[in-house]
């Protein structure tokens, strides 16, 4: 047995060095068009997608901050600020009495359709204008099972509270 620390390879290196900087620089990207065109965080506009992306325009707080990988006292928050300003209300959950939905209003769906034609635009032009359609159809396939092996674990929001020891 080995008592040498596992390590990563040269090219191991290179591609974890890489996929971080593409992902701030994309992230800062996307944050400030959001900023500036509905006055709207990464995690908000988030929100909002995953909302009006649902049929019923509604979610379980719990699903939510699974869905964006938040904790749940974060999203909780975000929520705040997005019930604040009129974009989603937020109720009791009507199959779990200790759970909270989150609903997005018209004035959600109307912010949602404000920064996103913005938000696209930044996506297809930083990420997408230097790759071929081969390109990205190879980055989608290995990007797929990396995420669904990270998925594999439960997120943060759905492990167990730890409980105080004190008495």
């Amino acid at each position: 047995m080995s008592d040498t620390p596992p390590s990563l390879d040269p090219v191991q290196l290179g591609a974890y060095f890489d996929l971080i900087e593409v992902t701030s620089l994309l992230r800062h990207a996307v944050e400030q068009q959001l900023r500036e065109a509905g006055e709207l965080s990464y995690v908000q506009f988030q929100l909002l997608a995953r909302l009006g992306d649902s049929p019923s325009g509604s979610h379980r707080m719990t699903d939510l901050a699974d869905g964006v990988v938040y904790s749940r006292s974060g999203l909780t928050y975000q929520a705040g600020l997005l019930e604040k300003a009129g974009l989603v209300v937020r109720a009791p959950s009507p199959d779990d009495e200790r759970g909270i939905t989150v609903t997005i209003t018209d004035a959600g769906r109307e912010r949602l359709a404000a920064v996103l034609p913005g938000h696209v635009e930044v996506v297809s032009g930083l990420l997408f204008e230097p790759l071929s359609r081969d390109d990205v159809e190879s980055l989608a396939a290995l990007l797929a099972p990396v995420r669904d092996h990270m998925r594999s674990t439960p997120p943060r929001s759905a492990a167990p509270r730890r409980r105080s020891t004190a008495d």
